[in-house]
């Protein structure tokens, strides 16, 4: 999405190209569809098995793989003015307009008398996490192996009790692995060196569904084993280990292990993402709308309790993923983009200040205060 804020991140590290490459937009389509699904069977996982493993199927990836995309599509270097104004229009304005939303649709719904920004409302922590990646991922890149720094950051961060959801800092940190791996794809140059978005070898397609389908009968298998622990919950990169009931070392082993099957799964997933242009692909470069505005069409269905006391959660369940995809289509419309810019893309350029922004010499060359000596 290359002008929106991009749910697939800032700008690239090259040039950007005049002409879209379908994959991405495809891509877009496909992880942006498993997000609304995820959030449309959560109420169901509680009456019914099914529903349990299609949630922890998608939940083991989908936001992992939507963090790879962001990351390659972002750039290590320091933001400018013109970035760094759209950090501010294009998810600071746009998190705080959702944010005043969803608390007064909580008060009107709920009696919840509570605005508090730093506790962001459901799928709106992936906005500030998208902030915090794009804060962290210059310094990152400053360091030798920055994948390594990343992960032994999400899996460190799992000890600390005093992380918690607050600006998402918990989940957001938990998931950099994903956003910093998509960066280093598009800085190894590995779509190009291994021709990733324009192979059609068949047997690579049938190994990526054997993946997937693997990861399916797993979890069927094993359905009580992973409703008895809660699993999803370690899919959610959000809580510390105490909380999930792992009160000893062995914690940052399990969210490793959550890491690398993310990893496994989304490059199973993009291999059978469809890489020429087709019908999904116009969808796919209007994902914030559907990210955004979906959770108002699911909230009442969620709230109401149709979803959770049903005798045939079965059938429900397939409506609801058929739903899922409706929703996708029509939030991604025309029509529904110009309704909802004003609040998804607001312009806010009445915010900056026209003075100039930046001290014309900086004060000090060392931001502690102290000199030392250049080496070279």
């Amino acid at each position: 999405m290359p002008q929106e804020v991009t749910l697939s991140g800032a700008t690239p590290v090259t040039a950007r190209p005049k002409k879209r490459v379908p994959f991405w937009d495809n891509a877009r389509f496909a992880c942006i569809t498993l997000v609304v699904m995820g959030h449309a069977t959560q109420r169901l996982t509680s009456e019914s098995d099914p529903a349990l493993v299609v949630y922890l199927f998608l939940y083991a990836f989908h936001m992992p793989a939507f963090a790879i995309v962001s990351g390659f599509f972002s750039k290590s270097s320091p933001p400018g003015r013109r970035q760094m104004r759209r950090v501010i229009t294009d998810i600071l304005v746009p998190y705080l307009i959702m944010e005043g939303i969803w608390s007064l649709v909580q008060f009107l719904v709920e009696g919840k008398r509570e605005l508090n920004p730093t506790q962001p409302s459901w799928t709106l922590w992936f906005l500030l996490a998208l902030g915090i990646f794009r804060l962290i991922l210059p310094y990152l890149a400053l360091l030798r192996w920055p994948l390594l720094w990343s992960v032994v950051i999400s899996v460190g961060v799992g000890y600390l009790d005093n992380v918690d959801s607050t600006f998402s800092l918990s989940r957001a940190l938990g998931i950099l692995p994903f956003f910093v791996l998509g960066w280093q794809i598009n800085r190894w140059r590995l779509v190009d060196r291994w021709h990733l978005v324009r192979a059609k070898t068949w047997w690579v397609r049938l190994a990526a569904a054997a993946v997937l389908v693997g990861w399916a009968v797993v979890l069927i298998v094993g359905i009580d084993l992973w409703r008895r622990i809660d699993l999803r919950y370690w899919f959610f990169y959000d809580r510390g280990y105490a909380a999930l009931g792992n009160e000893d070392w062995t914690g940052g082993l399990v969210r490793l292990a959550a890491i690398l099957l993310a990893v496994v799964l989304t490059a199973a997933f993009f291999v059978l993402v469809p890489r020429s242009q087709s019908w999904i692909t116009k969808y796919g470069q209007s994902t914030m709308y559907v990210y955004l505005l979906h959770s108002f069409v699911l909230y009442p269905l969620r709230e109401s309790g149709i979803l959770k006391d049903t005798f045939n959660p079965e059938i429900v369940l397939v409506g609801m993923l058929v739903l899922s995809v409706l929703i996708v289509i029509v939030l991604s419309s025309s029509p529904v983009r110009r309704i909802f810019r004003p609040l998804i893309e607001p312009r806010a350029s009445w915010i900056f200040s026209r003075k100039r922004a930046f001290d014309p010499v900086a004060p000090h060359d060392d931001p502690t205060g102290s000199r030392r000596d250049v080496r070279t």
